[in-house]
């Protein structure tokens, strides 16, 4: 039978009858332990019973009134997100492109509104992935994504990862930020060190920049803090947020400083869905539990948990895997085999996993897991690896 949906994803042959926690069951009744997360998206599992008695909640009330009229649960969502953050002031959107988007309009209406209008280029670096937007696809400047969609969007300066020199290179007149995930998700699970966000956030404060950050997929608690930045000491003027943030329902979101926002003025960006009563009232359930005390401090206890397990799988299978990537909950495995052929083997084993760059497989598990989903992923891992490791022995026995 021939699909009617766009053929833009190579979908795996199975479709899942419900969820639980971090686990989900197919409709032939296979159970997967689901360490994928929708792409990080999961922050709270499967049908958390919070979000679902929020979610039904607001289904009795008014779903949609447009921006054009007050709307408390998109006020009440924003004022948390600033008392949790370096912000000030949030825009809500439905994804996380769409997110960065508004931080990318945002760096530049600051400039402009600054009597620099001619400052409008964002600096980023090799391997980001910020979005399927045609500007976005051109601040990732990944080939692959802009192939055959015409000329790229004006704007980027691309220069190498974590390369200091080569971003005080790039800075010209017409620079108005720097544009970078904290943590690289599709790029290969690739983190930038403390010590050179650190140096970011002095040259963009010595060159009159814009600090923006993606933490579409490393924010909301997946790194044990609410912004993987935070790590770093580190406070932005812009940041783009979504996946997480809404534990499996729409929503992204762009925070800011108040002076960084300063041109975003009434008519200047807007969005029909975005913010919308029932997105936001299920994104303030989702920082009910995300903000509790403990919760976070346990994300990183369980992250330390795992890196230990993963690399003494590392040590166990060292022909499979070349290196264990990551924080809090966000993990990658720089892979010696096909990435393509690990995850198939993972999930023959009944584990969900997510492909990336840089031949790397990711583990995004909902931030809600315990030490026992812990043991038996990576049990499941290391089973994967054994499928692996085997034809090449034989092959080296023949």
């Amino acid at each position: 039978m021939n699909s009617a949906l766009y053929p833009t994803y190579a979908r795996a042959d199975i479709s899942f009858a419900r969820g639980e926690g971090a686990w989900l069951v197919a409709e032939n009744g296979d159970r997967y332990l689901d360490f994928a997360s929708g792409v990080a998206v999961l922050s709270l599992g499967h049908e958390h019973p919070h979000l679902v008695a929020t979610l039904k909640a607001a289904a009795e009330q008014p779903w949609h009134v447009s921006n054009l009229f007050r709307i408390p649960q998109a006020e009440r969502l924003a004022r948390r997100l600033a008392e949790a953050t370096f912000a000030d002031i949030v825009f809500f959107t439905n994804s996380g492109a769409e997110a960065v988007e508004a931080a990318i309009k945002t760096a530049r209406k600051y400039h402009a509104a600054n009597g620099q209008p001619e400052r409008y280029r964002l600096i980023t670096f090799e391997g980001a992935f910020h979005g399927r937007t045609l500007a976005t696809i051109a601040a990732g400047g990944n080939p692959k994504y802009l192939e055959g969609f015409g000329p790229p969007v004006e704007g980027f300066d691309q220069v190498p990862f974590a390369d200091l020199d080569a971003v005080e290179k790039a800075i010209t007149d017409e620079t108005a930020g720097v544009l970078l995930e904290p943590i690289q998700g599709e790029g290969g699970l690739r983190v930038f060190p403390p010590a050179f966000l650190s140096d970011i956030r002095k040259l963009c404060d010595a060159r009159g920049l814009l600090l923006v950050l993606d933490e579409v997929q490393c924010g909301v608690g997946r790194t044990g803090k609410f912004l993987a930045c935070e790590h770093a000491g580190v406070a932005p003027d812009v940041v783009a947020l979504a996946k997480g943030l809404g534990g499996g329902f729409p929503i992204g979101a762009c925070l800011a400083t108040r002076e960084a926002a300063k041109g975003m003025t009434a008519g200047t960006h807007g969005s029909t869905f975005g913010g919308n009563p029932l997105a936001t009232a299920v994104g303030s359930a989702v920082l009910d539990v995300v903000l509790e005390d403990g919760f976070m401090p346990r994300v990183a206890r369980l992250g330390a948990l795992l890196r230990q397990r993963l690399a003494e799988l590392e040590d166990r299978y060292p022909a499979i895997i070349g290196e264990v990537r990551g924080e809090g909950l966000m993990f990658g495995l720089k892979m010696r085999v096909p990435n393509g052929d690990f995850a198939a083997a993972a999930r023959a084993e009944g584990l969900l996993t997510v492909l990336a760059g840089d031949n790397v497989v990711r583990l995004l598990p909902p931030l809600i897991i315990d030490e026992s989903d812990i043991a038996e992923a990576v049990r499941r891992l290391s089973a994967a690896c054994a499928r692996l490791a085997a034809p090449a022995a034989k092959l080296g026995a023949a």
